[in-house]
């Protein structure tokens, strides 16, 4: 959304579902560099904030430190009522879009002080808008129900091309209470209104103030190294009782990181309610939609994806122009580590996840992971997280589990509050395994794609101890340096041996005790790789993301068949690609959407199978998947009126890893993916 102050990241990890994190963190500068020792420039602002008028007075006291030209922007909707460079005027001009713009050269950047004073009406709270929509619009709003102004709406005078350390002193009615990213250094709370000053002494991309009619409840928790570190919770009155146990999960990922990285770089850490449906992550708070909140799983697995970020990506900044590594390795040691933590199954079950997502891509949709920078859509975060998350699975696998450890706090001990790239990462790992790391990293960071092992030829011949194997593996040109895990089956059970694949096609040698009855390749799923055709059946995602999918709109009644292209709309984020109803099935993916007694007759047409038992005669709605004659995948969409047809234009999109869903209105009352039939060679 804007590499000023706020990341993208998924928060809802088991349904899909986007919420955000960011980072108030500093653009990207030379790598290596401790920003928490390069001043330069420093803010000292005052805001007062009027949430039933929403009227804003702000007056802000700049100090630059840098020897170098800077430009302010101030947004169009306010008004500059006094700006000067000390006691002589300062005009800003009128930019393009009409915003206040100051140039600020060199020559007059120090020792001057800059004041600047502004006034204006900030735009009014839509609750109405989804969370895409949210995300969409970084503007600065304000209503009785809450206050955001993020970063990149200009709601003060922001330096476009430098970082900054701030002081921001908050003022608001009674009732309101506000915050932005940093460390509380006081408050007032009286019958005449709330007060609060805070401080950011890290270097900083941006400010970003949240306000609103909060409750707030607070616990000390002693960090690693004996420091206080203050826990709250800013939430409105409807899930205020949900604050204490807020706090206990937030303490729980404290114990966990720190004793797994390091000591927690600040002072404190705020959960912060927002009346809209998303959410948004900077250094020591995360801000989430009430209705996210509410959601029972979320303290127990996207909270902790938030609280771990304040390492990854708020206190160890990525290098964005050599590529974001902080998302996967976040994605890594909080979404993946809590279903290892759960059990081997459900960690299996994400990996593949992974890959059935990275199958629904198109050639060409993927980028090479060392060019992301952020999330954009659906195909950027399954490369940005997934197929990062992924390399830092098989990095461990790789080199061990203690010793990535051992890599991961020295990362920490040595990368800390500085702009951090792939290759420092690669360093450090390659330093504490003592082991040359640069093929895997270069060919899991700078190719597209993925390999595609697979096992072409087995050959099985008695010997004196038993049974020996000739395996033949193969990959595509031009070949990954792999590990492939490689199971074996016999009569005594199964034995996993692992082939290192550095061609086009290797044979490898097995000597084998029982007489085997199959192989099979990467049983487990810990190769990021494409899989073979029939190993992993469709999912909704391919229809969703892929470029090419066509659609088939099947109801000729005007208001139905209006909802069908909304609902098209939304599944695909562009407008569809709409074929006749009497058209043959194309070879692309295909998304069909009709009425129950619409999509029956079309599937009889076309000789296709029926609904699924899965979810044939529950709810009010269902969609599946299913994979045509020539290949190709469907995606079906099936419910008995216009009413439960429009009821799935919200929920819908979020269950894209999903085979089959039923849904009864807007609840989804149940879901599955089809089986995946593993690469399996028999041995007669």
């Amino acid at each position: 959304m804007k590499k000023q102050a706020v990341r993208l990241i998924q928060l809802f990890y088991c349904f899909g579902l986007l919420c955000v994190v960011g980072t108030a963190v500093a653009s990207p500068a030379a790598p290596g560099i401790a920003r928490e020792h390069t001043r330069f420039i420093d803010y000292d602002i005052q805001v007062r904030i009027d949430p039933a008028t929403r009227m804003l007075e702000g007056k802000s006291i700049i100090k630059f430190n840098k020897t170098r030209d800077h430009v302010l922007k101030l947004g169009a909707q306010f008004e500059v009522t006094h700006a000067y460079v000390d006691d002589v005027p300062f005009e800003p001009e009128a930019a393009a879009d009409q915003s206040h713009v100051w140039q600020v050269p060199y020559a007059i950047l120090r020792p001057h002080r800059i004041e600047i004073h502004w006034r204006g009406l900030l735009h009014a709270l839509d609750e109405t808008l989804d969370h895409e929509q949210t995300l969409g619009r970084p503007v600065a709003v304000s209503g009785a129900a809450g206050t955001f102004l993020p970063d990149a709406s200009n709601w003060y005078p922001r330096v476009t091309d430098g970082l900054i350390h701030y002081k921001v002193q908050i003022e608001l009615p009674a009732g309101q209470r506000g915050l932005v990213a940093g460390r509380l250094v006081d408050e007032q709370d009286t019958d005449a209104g709330y007060q609060a000053r805070f401080e950011f002494t890290h270097p900083a991309e941006g400010i970003d103030l949240m306000a609103g009619p909060y409750e707030i409840a607070s616990e000390n928790y002693t960090g690693i190294q004996g420091e206080p570190i203050l826990l709250r919770t800013y939430f409105h009155s409807q899930i205020s009782p949900l604050a204490s146990d807020y706090l206990e999960a937030a303490k729980r990922y404290f114990k966990l990181y720190e004793s797994w990285i390091g000591a927690y770089p600040f002072s404190e850490f705020s959960i912060v309610s927002s009346p809209t449906p998303t959410g948004f992550g900077m250094p020591t708070l995360t801000y989430l939609g009430i209705n996210v909140l509410q959601l029972p799983f979320i303290k127990d697995t996207s909270l902790g994806h938030e609280v771990l970020h304040n390492w990854w990506g708020n206190a160890v900044y990525p290098d964005y122009q050599r590529g974001n590594w902080s998302e996967g390795l976040t994605t890594f040691m909080a979404d993946y580590t809590y279903k290892e933590q759960e059990s081997e199954d459900a960690a299996r079950e994400m990996r593949l996840g992974w890959l059935r997502n990275f199958a629904a891509l198109e050639p060409g949709q993927d980028e090479p992971l060392a060019r992301f920078t952020s999330r954009t859509h659906g195909a950027s975060k399954i490369v940005g997280y997934h197929k990062s998350a992924m390399l830092f699975f098989m990095l461990r696998d790789l080199i061990g589990e203690d010793v990535f450890n051992r890599a991961i706090q020295g990362i920490w001990g040595m990368q800390r509050f500085k702009v951090t790239a792939w290759p420092h990462l690669q360093s450090a790992f390659e330093i504490i395994s003592v082991r040359d790391l640069h093929s895997f990293f270069d060919q899991w960071l700078q190719r597209t794609g993925a390999p595609n092992p697979a096992i072409t030829a087995v050959r099985q011949e008695p010997v004196e101890s038993g049974h020996r194997l000739h395996i033949t593996l193969t990959q595509s040109e031009p070949p990954y340096q792999l590990r492939v895990p490689v199971a074996v089956q016999t009569d005594a059970g199964e034995e996993m041996h692992l082939f290192d694949l550095q061609h086009a096609e290797q044979t490898f040698v097995v000597d084998i005790g029982d007489k085997a009855q199959s192989v099979i390749l990467d049983p487990d799923i810990r190769l990021f790789r494409h899989l073979a055709s029939g190993e992993a059946p469709p999912i909704l995602r391919e229809v969703m993301v892929n470029p090419t999918t066509a659609t088939i709109i099947l109801p000729d009644n005007g208001e139905t068949r209006q909802t069908a292209v909304m609902l098209a709309e939304k599944l695909q984020r562009r407008a569809p690609q709409i074929l006749s109803v009497n058209q043959s099935i194309p070879a692309v993916p295909v998304l069909i959407i009709g009425l129950h007694h619409e999509v029956d007759a079309w599937l009889v047409a076309r000789d296709l199978p029926p609904k699924p038992d899965e979810i044939n005669g529950k709810g009010t709605a269902q969609a599946w998947t299913l994979t045509a004659p020539q290949g190709a995948s469907l995606a079906i969409v099936s419910a008995q009126d216009n009413a439960s047809l429009e009821s799935l234009i919200r929920p819908l999109p979020h269950y894209g890893r999903q085979s089959y869903i039923a849904f009864d209105g807007r609840q989804a009352i149940g879901s599955g993916i089809w089986p995946v039939q593993v690469q399996r060679v028999e041995i007669p």
